[in-house]
């Protein structure tokens, strides 16, 4: 099979840059992910260690001189990026609250230097933002001219304000320089290789069922949430990254579907045929009340909408977080 291209993917060995890096191999592509391993797992890439287009760079992207080697990877080999997909962060409450400046470095000096990096290469440039720059929104669904409602210095801020600074400099880039950039919005996706302890609903109520202890709603559960399953959003990323005339796009996906928590936490019981009682706790700081996308622009630019049905994606995940909570 011949090859399409070379695509550096950062973040590759998290929950959604390893299923991106499968994606682009099984399409034909060469892959070079890197991660530093902060709240990436090596296991999501294990599957790859004698797969021939792919190499793998530990390197944090925040850092200048971790760049360089990523530079001289690239030197040594006679390679050019034909495209930089900059999806390394911390993505999950648990992990940005943990590790608050690391996300704000990530998506500061992590998205200049990768910047700079596709600049050089004219490698077209894929950020991974989030719906999270809409705050708690005033607009429902969220649509991408919709500018947000965000709290600049709460505790969520440090995701929050650094993947807005990340967009506003891609489109600097995008405008300086005329570099083919591109901004996706990821609404909440789920799927197998996410952490269990990611803190986020899905993986929270499948494993405190598994574990026979109560589920946590926060709040009275009527927030509602939209759940994308990760081959869908997968598929739209790759869709978005490799399109021609994207250049300057900002795009939103995820699936429509709305759900409010407390009727999931019941859909999950049901899946499951749970015994878990369900356990109010308050809601956290900034936590949106409502978070729905408007994916209109991605069905008609790239052809895209989320298929996975919620019971199908739900049996997968139910599957994949039972082998790891039964692992030896």
């Amino acid at each position: 099979m011949d090859k399409k291209g070379i695509v550096l993917i950062t973040g590759a060995a998290g929950f959604i840059g390893s299923h991106l890096v499968d994606k682009f191999l099984n399409e034909g592509y060469e892959v070079v992910g890197v991660d530093n391993y902060l709240t990436g797992n090596p296991q999501n890439l294990s599957h790859l260690a004698k797969n021939h287009s792919f190499n793998f760079i530990e390197a944090d992207v925040s850092l200048k001189k971790e760049i360089e080697k990523i530079e001289l990877f690239a030197q040594e080999e006679n390679i050019k990026f034909d495209a930089v997909l900059h999806f390394a962060c911390p993505a999950s409450p648990v992990d940005y609250l943990k590790f608050p400046l690391e996300t704000m470095k990530v998506d500061s000096y992590g998205t200049f230097n990768t910047l700079e990096m596709a600049h050089k290469m004219s490698a077209i440039y894929v950020m991974a933002s989030t719906s999270e720059v809409y705050g708690d929104p005033e607009i429902h669904p969220q649509v991408e001219s919709y500018w947000g409602n965000v709290n600049p210095n709460g505790p969520r801020s440090v995701y929050d304000e650094a993947k807005r600074f990340s967009e506003a400099a891609v489109m600097a880039y995008n405008r300086q320089f005329g570099l083919d950039s591109r901004i996706l919005r990821i609404f909440n996706t789920y799927g197998p290789r996410m952490k269990i302890n990611d803190g986020r609903v899905v993986p929270n109520f499948i494993y405190q069922v598994i574990k026979g202890e109560d589920i946590t709603v926060y709040g009275d559960g009527s927030q509602s949430r939209s759940f994308c399953y990760v081959d869908d959003l997968v598929e739209g990323i790759f869709r978005f990254s490799t399109f021609p005339g994207l250049s300057g796009e900002i795009m939103n996906l995820g699936n429509p579907e709305e759900y409010k928590i407390i009727d999931f936490a019941q859909i999950i019981l049901e899946k499951m045929n749970g015994n878990s009682k369900i356990s109010f706790k308050p809601l956290p700081a900034d936590d949106p009340r409502q978070r729905r996308p408007d994916v209109s622009k991605a069905y008609k630019l790239i052809n895209w909408e989320a298929k996975t049905s919620l019971d199908s994606g739900l049996e997968r995940t139910i599957k994949f977080f039972k082998n790891v909570v039964n692992r030896p």
